[in-house]
């Protein structure tokens, strides 16, 4: 599965074409939709957060087909939105189907674009447990996400996290349980790390050279595997002490920067940790260049959680769980590359195509990015 990962990033270049025809598509956050469900007596009061991006790909919103969506498109078809949404989702209390009532719909902004908010109403009997069943886009992007905030009663929250492998789970109202909670988000940390392209080619970009080493202006192959060990060990502790500041302090809201400056300092570090390996700049310091731009990183990775709205008592949780989730994925990244890039760095395919022709590509993707970011292509239209 590692495999696969690390042979997609090394060909993300592939992206380039889908990045120049469909706007976003690789520039982003993966699919994540926020619900949010509070228990009042036999009452449940939902609020779903959904990408427009994400509805306008399964039901069609673009009506005039113009590649921009305006606030009388998505009016329109707040019907079919409720209608879509919500039989894809399934509340049940006491064994009985709650009857789930559609209100109003509102727009709103997060980290990565516009998404609509759908409001309802749940009529359940004896909510002592209540089953969620969720299906949300599975059925066109299996690697969606639900993020899932339950308020019971009591003011006490629960979360979880829905994919297609977990579509259905059940919730003791009574009482959370803590650890269900910290193993959903030390999960969502490794899929966030192993899918989020960005991060990803750019703790690659930073390790490519470790299995080589500089000598009269040409990278040669290295002769030790501990030497390359050594200092992929040194980029990857860097990287995470600085990802792990800036996650924290921005999850805990005590720094706060804006998304789009934060999405494109990200870009510019992937382009400079690439273009590094052809005109090398930071020779022997990496480590310092993945300390200084993981901080930058720390930001990104925690939009994801300040996106749900977490009060700090869960979000301590949520925090500790995701942080941990992230480390487990890139060492698992690194587990994979460093012994096969090891292996190879002798040939010719690894120093030509995948050290040179791979940072190049590397490189190009990240300036699409920045492009993107930086003039803030947006999919509501003013």
């Amino acid at each position: 599965m590692m495999l696969k990962a690390f042979v997609r990033s090394l060909l993300a270049f592939l992206c380039l074409a889908a990045s120049l025809y469909a706007g976003n598509a690789c520039a982003h956050k993966p699919s994540d939709s926020y619900l949010s469900l509070t228990v009042d007596n036999n009452t449940v009061h939902g609020q779903w957060d959904i990408a427009l991006r994400d509805l306008d790909f399964a039901i069609g919103l673009d009506s005039d087909g113009n590649g921009e969506l305006s606030w009388e498109e998505v009016r329109s078809k707040h019907a079919d939105i409720a209608a879509y949404a919500l039989s894809r989702l399934k509340l049940q209390s006491g064994g009985h189907a709650c009857d789930i009532t559609p209100g109003k719909q509102m727009l709103d902004d997060h980290t990565d674009g516009a998404y609509t908010v759908l409001m309802f109403d749940a009529a359940c009997v004896d909510i002592s447990t209540l089953t969620v069943e969720y299906s949300l886009l599975f059925d066109v992007d299996p690697q969606h996400k639900g993020l899932l905030k339950l308020v019971n009663q009591q003011g006490m929250v629960s979360t979880a996290i829905f994919s297609p492998d977990s579509s259905r789970q059940e919730f003791r109202l009574a009482d959370t349980d803590k650890l269900q909670q910290f193993t959903d988000y030390v999960k969502h940390g490794v899929w966030h790390i192993w899918i989020g392209f960005d991060h990803i080619l750019f703790l690659l970009s930073l390790l490519l050279p470790a299995v080589l080493v500089p000598r009269n202006q040409q990278w040669e192959a290295g002769t030790s595997f501990k030497a390359s060990a050594l200092e992929v060990l040194k980029i990857v502790t860097a990287f995470t002490l600085a990802h792990s500041i800036t996650l924290t302090l921005a999850a805990l809201q005590y720094i706060a920067l804006p998304s789009r400056w934060v999405e494109s300092a990200i870009a510019v570090s992937v382009i400079l940790a690439a273009l590094n390996n052809l005109f090398p700049l930071f020779q022997g310091k990496r480590w310092v260049v993945a300390f200084a731009f993981g901080l930058i990183h720390g930001f990104g990775f925690a939009s994801v959680l300040s996106d749900l709205g977490l009060p700090h008592s869960a979000l301590l949780l949520a925090l500790l769980g995701f942080n941990l989730g992230v480390e487990i994925g890139q060492l698992t990244i690194v587990a994979v590359f460093l012994p096969l890039s090891f292996a190879l760095r002798k040939t010719w395919a690894y120093r030509r195509l995948v050290f040179s022709a791979g940072s190049a590509a590397i490189a190009l993707v990240a300036a699409v990015w920045l492009v993107e970011r930086a003039f803030n292509l947006r999919l509501i239209s003013a």
